[in-house]
C-alpha cells in the first residue's frame, strides 16, 4: 500500500502466488472480519484498514513473545489507542497503536516533518513513520537515563513498553 491507495485484486493474487479462487476467498474473508475495505471508484481494489493493520502488527509481537495476551483498553488519544496487555512472563506492558488520520488530527502537515512536500499519503504509513520516530526518540531518551518507560519492541504503528505504576496523565489536573 505504499505505493497504491487502493490494491487491485489482480495485484494482490501475483503478490500472494495463489490461485485465484484462493485469493477472493480470503479477501472474502478479510472483508467479513472488517480488516480490509472494498472500493470501487477509480479502480477495483483493496485497501487495508486499522483493524487489519493492528491484527498484522499484534500477530508479529505474540510470535516475538513480546505480547501473550491484550488485558485491556488502557485509553484512546487524538494520535493513539493505548491498551494493557502481558508479556511471555505475565508481566504487565502497554502496547500503543498510532492512529494518524483521525477527524481530530487532520492538521497532520502542519505538525509532522515527514509529510514534507507529498500531495498524497497513506494514513497506515504515516502512521508507522510516526511509530517508527517516537520508539527510536524513545530509547534514545531512555538510554540517556531520562525517566520515560521502558522501551521493548515496534511494529508497523505499534510500540510496546513497559507500564508505570502511577495515574493517567488525564486524571492529574
Amino acid at each position: 500500500m505504499k505505493n497504491h491507495e487502493f490494491v487491485p485484486a489482480k495485484l494482490i493474487n501475483s503478490i500472494a502466488n495463489l490461485k485465484t479462487g484462493n485469493a477472493y476467498k480470503i479477501i472474502k474473508r478479510l472483508l467479513k472480519l472488517k480488516f480490509i475495505q472494498h472500493v470501487s471508484i477509480k479502480y477495483d481494489g483493496y485497501k487495508l484498514n486499522y483493524s487489519g493493520y493492528d491484527y498484522l502488527a499484534l500477530q508479529t509481537f505474540i510470535k516475538r513473545g513480546t505480547i501473550s495476551e491484550v488485558v485491556g483498553k488502557l485509553g484512546v488519544g487524538k494520535e493513539s489507542d493505548i491498551y494493557t496487555c502481558l508479556n511471555a512472563q505475565g508481566d504487565p506492558v502497554v502496547l500503543k497503536f498510532a492512529r494518524l488520520g483521525r477527524t481530530s488530527f487532520r492538521t497532520i502537515k502542519l505538525n509532522r516533518d515527514y509529510i514534507q512536500n507529498r500531495t498524497s499519503y497513506n494514513w497506515l504509513y504515516l502512521s508507522r513513520i510516526s511509530s517508527t520516530k517516537e520508539y527510536m526518540f524513545m530509547q534514545k531518551l531512555y538510554g540517556a537515563g531520562f525517566p520515560t518507560p521502558v522501551p521493548l519492541d515496534w511494529n508497523r504503528h505499534g510500540i510496546v513498553m513497559s507500564l508505570i505504576d502511577g495515574p493517567t496523565m488525564i486524571k492529574i489536573v
